[in-house]
């Protein structure tokens, strides 16, 4: 019976880390993260001998072993993962769940047959099977919970799997087997059944959520959009009207200049000059960069950064069409932009100034923002950027420049220097 054991969790603990593989997002090559998976699941396998093999009838040992196999198994999700947060615990978690589905199988399939190879291959292909359909139905959901910054607590979510595998090992494995206690096996599928549900409602519910939210900022920056190109549209009528209005009138100064140069009176002839000029000025559309979305939304954060008195001195280059996603650049700029106003238009006047630099090329894309800064900031560990005082988190500005700086490659920087706060984001295609 116990190189049944043997077999049956080795072939657990395969897929386990195929799983872990296969759902984390590496830190490190293919390669090294290959070898650390392969080297947990020996020692996961040196510990299934120490419990089974050379302490089989000590509960102690049993104990003390399995949790020291849970640590093994969340540590190297963890330790692999690019991102070490709570979600990364809630994967590794449930990884384990899955993979006890299998174990679960094998034994009632030994159970009923009292077959050994049989039991063994429907513990290979159930496992398989697991791991082929939710690779294929729950992969891409996770992974976009797991790269967006907008979801959180999920701590709270860890204790489902948690719960699961203890009642799971409790109905199935110890202090009793259900070797032991055949009558559990009904009771044991059902809930397989159950966790099963669970997730894939938990899932959905966490992807319904986090489309609602998407769908809120994509409404909030095309209301920002439509609002600037509103604005856009009504400065540039205007100008027609009094470029018309000036065109008209051109005849009358030509005449007035003419009669002037005649008496040589320069000096009004200057005058009337000077007007035409401030009236062309007045009556020019300002044009930040040649990128629509992004000048509009420009347009109509410096019209805001103007109505608090707020000076703004703006480096911009951004050509007609870059090569990331419109829409998402330009509310990267919206939301950094107004983040810097809301954080002077508080300050004296002569201290209400914001500077900007943004470069976008084929080639690589640099966006700077800095502007005075006197509160005490709290920076997050992970990901080095301040937390709003709020809510403990970040803002959701700052979510949506991590998201995006993740979604490119690229790396996002904040410092204060000088009672001046910077943030950087920069990445090379």
């Amino acid at each position: 019976m116990n190189y049944f054991n043997n077999i049956s969790y080795t072939i657990s603990h395969l897929f386990l880390m195929s799983f872990m593989y296969l759902f984390i997002t590496h830190r490190y090559s293919k390669t090294t993260t290959k070898w650390i998976c392969f080297t947990s699941f020996l020692l996961l396998n040196i510990t299934d001998c120490l419990k089974l093999n050379l302490f089989p009838d000590s509960d102690l040992c049993y104990f003390l072993t399995t949790l020291l196999q849970i640590f093994i198994t969340q540590f190297t999700g963890i330790f692999i993962s690019k991102k070490r947060n709570n979600k990364v615990l809630f994967m590794g978690l449930s990884a384990s769940n899955y993979t006890i589905i299998g174990s679960v199988t094998a034994a009632i399939l030994y159970i009923y047959t009292q077959n050994i190879p049989l039991a063994l291959l429907g513990n290979f292909v159930v496992h398989a099977l697991i791991l082929f359909i939710l690779y294929h139905s729950i992969r891409n959901i996770w992974i976009r919970q797991y790269e967006n910054e907008y979801t959180k607590d999920w701590w709270k979510l860890c204790f489902i799997p948690v719960f699961f595998y203890c009642s799971f090992s409790c109905i199935a494995f110890f202090p009793y087997t259900l070797y032991d206690n055949p009558d559990n096996i009904l009771g044991i599928l059902f809930f397989m059944v159950t966790m099963i549900v669970s997730y894939i409602v938990v899932f959905q519910y966490i992807e319904n959520d986090s489309k609602q939210k998407d769908i809120y900022w994509k409404n909030a920056l095309f209301e920002s959009y439509i609002k600037g190109l509103e604005n856009q549209y009504y400065l540039v009528e205007q100008s027609e009207k009094n470029i018309k209005i000036l065109r008209h009138d051109i005849r009358h100064y030509s005449s007035m200049i003419n009669q002037l140069l005649n008496q040589q009176n320069y000096e009004e002839i200057r005058n009337i000059l000077t007007y035409i000029n401030d009236v062309a000025d007045e009556n020019k559309v300002i044009k930040y960069c040649n990128h629509l979305i992004a000048n509009t939304i420009l347009s109509k954060m410096m019209e805001k950064a103007a109505s608090l008195n707020i000076e703004v001195h703006l480096d911009v280059n951004i050509p007609k069409t870059i090569i990331v996603n419109d829409y998402e650049f330009s509310s990267v700029i919206a939301n950094l932009f107004e983040n810097a106003i809301i954080c002077v238009k508080d300050f004296k006047k002569e201290e209400r100034q914001i500077d900007i630099t943004i470069y976008c090329t084929k080639e690589q894309l640099f966006i700077q923002m800095k502007n005075k800064y006197y509160e005490e900031l709290t920076f997050d560990s992970l990901t080095g950027l301040p937390k709003s005082k709020k809510s403990g988190n970040h803002g959701l500005g700052m979510q949506s420049a991590l998201t995006f700086c993740q979604k490119i490659n690229g790396t996002i920087d904040c410092f204060c220097q000088e009672q001046f706060f910077y943030i950087i984001l920069f990445a090379k295609f």
